[in-house]
C-alpha cells in the first residue's frame, strides 16, 4: 500500500503521524473517511460501529455498551470519537445516552487503552441556530428544550474539556461545518431523495446560510488538530470558509433531480408550524423523518463562522472551493447511478 504524506499547515506545521488509530462511528461518512486516510498514512487502524466490518478491522458495538468493544481500542495512541446520534428528530433520552453519556464511555475506553490523544467530533450545532455571523469558538453553546441535537453536542464538549482539564487525557474538539462530498448520505444522497420526491422545503426564500466543508478539507484539519501540540485542549471550527445560501446548495439537488426553478419555500414561522405537525404525526405513527422544526431553524441560519483560530494555530486552509466540491460530488453521484 502506498503511504501518503501527512497534511502540512500553511506555516509549515507538520503533525505527528500516530502509529495506531481507533475510531468510533467507523462506518459513517466522517469515520470511514478518517479510517481510510489514516490507513493511507501507514497507520494501523481499528474501529467500532453498529455493524462490524472485518475488512477494515471494525468491530460491532455502540457507545452505550463499551464493554463489548473497548478491548479493541487497547494500544492505540490516537482515539477519535465520531459516533453520535446523527438526527435532528431524536428524543432527548437518546441524545443523552449516546451523544453525552456515551462520550464519557469513549473517554474511559481511550484512557484505559493507553491513548495519548482523544479527538471528539462535536458540531457547529453546539452554538445553536442563532449565532452571530462570524462567530468563533468563544461563542456560547446553546441550551434549552429546542434544537436538542445542538444541546447534546454542547453537553458532550463539557465532558471532553473536563477530562482534559483534570489531566485524564489530552483532548481536542472538532466542530465541523456542514460536511459534504462523495459518500455523504445527509447532504447528498438523502437530500437528493427529498428533491426527487418534491419534499425539499426551505424557509425564508432559501436565504438561510449553509456552511459547507468538503470532506478532504475536514480530514486535513482533523489530522493537523490531532497531530500538533497547538491543538491540545482546544476547540476548532473547521469549515470551508464560503457561506452559501441554502437555495444555492440545495438548488443543485433540485437540478440533479431533473426539476426546474428552485426548491419551494415558505416563511420561517409557517415552516415551523408545518414541520411541528409533521413531527408529531411521525412520532405518533413511529415513523422516521428529518422534516422537523429544528431542520427549519438550521436552514434559516444567518451567517458563517470565523476560521481564524484553526488558521492561526494549525495552519489550516481549505483547499477545495465550493464550486469544485459540488463538481466532484456530482461526478460521484453519476458514478453511483443516483443521477443520469
Amino acid at each position: 500500500m502506498e503511504t501518503k504524506d501527512m497534511p502540512v499547515g500553511k506555516g509549515g506545521q507538520a503533525p505527528v503521524r500516530p502509529k495506531k488509530v481507533f475510531i468510533t462511528g467507523a462506518n459513517g461518512f466522517i469515520g470511514r473517511s478518517l479510517l481510510n486516510r489514516y490507513q493511507q498514512q501507514g497507520c494501523e487502524v481499528r474501529g467500532m460501529d453498529l455493524q462490524a466490518d472485518p475488512s477494515m478491522n471494525v468491530v460491532a458495538g455502540d457507545l452505550t455498551k463499551p464493554d463489548t468493544w473497548k478491548q479493541h481500542a487497547e494500544g492505540c495512541d490516537l482515539f477519535i470519537n465520531t459516533a453520535a446520534v446523527v438526527s435532528l428528530a431524536a428524543e432527548w433520552e437518546t441524545y443523552r445516552a449516546i451523544s453525552v453519556q456515551g462520550v464519557r464511555h469513549a473517554l474511559d475506553a481511550a484512557i484505559a487503552g493507553g491513548a495519548k490523544r482523544f479527538i471528539h467530533f462535536s458540531s457547529i450545532a453546539a452554538m445553536g441556530p442563532d449565532y452571530e455571523d462570524g462567530a468563533d469558538e468563544t461563542a456560547p453553546v446553546t441550551i434549552g428544550d429546542t434544537y436538542l441535537y445542538g444541546v447534546a453536542k454542547g453537553a458532550s464538549e463539557h465532558a471532553v474539556l473536563a477530562a482534559h482539564a483534570s489531566g485524564e487525557i489530552n483532548c481536542t474538539i472538532i466542530r465541523p461545518g456542514d460536511v459534504y462530498g462523495p459518500g455523504s448520505r445527509a447532504w447528498l444522497i438523502e437530500s437528493l431523495k427529498m428533491a426527487k420526491a418534491g419534499q425539499l422545503l426551505l424557509p425564508n426564500k432559501g436565504e438561510g446560510i449553509f456552511t459547507p466543508v468538503y470532506i478532504d478539507d475536514l480530514l486535513d484539519g482533523t489530522m493537523l488538530a490531532a497531530g500538533l501540540k497547538e491543538g491540545s485542549g482546544q476547540i476548532f471550527i473547521l469549515w470551508g470558509g464560503e457561506p452559501v445560501p441554502c437555495r444555492t446548495f440545495f438548488g443543485h439537488h433540485w437540478r440533479w433531480a431533473g426539476k426546474k426553478g428552485a426548491p419551494p419555500s415558505i416563511p420561517l414561522f409557517a415552516a415551523l408550524t408545518l414541520t411541528r405537525g409533521i413531527s408529531l404525526m411521525n412520532r405518533k405513527l413511529k415513523r422516521k423523518g428529518e422534516v422537523t422544526p429544528d431542520t427549519m431553524l438550521m436552514f434559516a441560519r444567518k451567517g458563517g463562522f470565523s476560521g481564524k483560530k484553526a488558521s492561526d494555530r494549525l495552519g489550516f486552509e481549505p483547499k477545495v472551493s465550493f464550486d469544485e466540491g459540488i463538481r466532484r460530488s456530482e461526478v460521484w453521484l453519476r458514478e453511483q447511478g443516483e443521477i443520469a
